[in-house]
């Protein structure tokens, strides 16, 4: 059997024996700032409860407080997955309320834009131990091996959490989301782009598949 095969087969299996004693599942969005985590769980909420998730904006730490959506129901032919898909913020290894300021914020604005997405940061860090499964989402027009990407997937390996990776933006000329799967070949990663709905359904797919 094939690395790849035997990884996936592990994967349903531990995912089984963890929704196997438990009423509801979440999953996560986890990722750098502007990764497009919400414009991912606005595309998911809409295509399935017909609603948004959240706001999104060109500036970092947009997501600054954690957001759920509860009994998202993604469904195909007999297959049917319900769970409370939750919203992250971004995951950042400095926050300087400077970068907000260059990006046309006042300076107080920026000062608390900068607290709160701390404070959100480590509140996402935390909620790590509430997720049965996480979508790592990556901007795949940028280079996918940095601190932020190794510390996610390196605290949510630590936690045996079952993880897939989303690289996204690949509607972007730069993307190259076979980098993303160089970079990580031991996870599945899916690519899409969560504004253009592409690879969306290739997704849905393996999100049914696995869980």
């Amino acid at each position: 059997m094939a690395v790849g095969q035997k990884l996936r087969e592990w994967l349903k299996s531990l995912i089984s024996s963890i929704f196997g004693r438990k009423k509801e599942i979440r999953l996560g969005l986890y990722g750098p700032t502007n990764s497009g985590k919400t414009t991912l769980a606005n595309k998911i909420c809409v295509d399935w409860i017909g609603e948004k998730m959240g706001k999104v904006s060109s500036i970092p730490h947009e997501t600054r407080e954690i957001q759920v959506k509860e009994k998202v129901t993604i469904e195909k032919g007999s297959k049917k997955l319900v769970f409370k898909l939750v919203d992250t913020p971004g995951i950042a290894t400095k926050i300087d309320f400077e970068d907000f300021v260059k990006k046309g914020l006042r300076k107080k604005k920026a000062k608390q834009r900068a607290k709160e997405a701390t404070k959100g940061v480590i509140e996402a860090i935390k909620w790590l131990d509430k997720m049965d499964a996480v979508l790592v989402v990556l901007d795949a027009s940028k280079n996918p091996v940095d601190q932020v990407n190794v510390t996610i997937l390196g605290n949510l390996e630590a936690r045996d959490t079952p993880v897939l990776i989303v690289a996204n933006k690949i509607d972007l000329k730069r993307a190259n989301a076979q980098k993303v799967r160089s970079a990580f070949p031991k996870y599945k990663v899916i690519g899409i782009s969560a504004k253009k709905g592409t690879g969306i359904k290739n997704l849905y797919n393996e999100l049914l598949e696995l869980l």
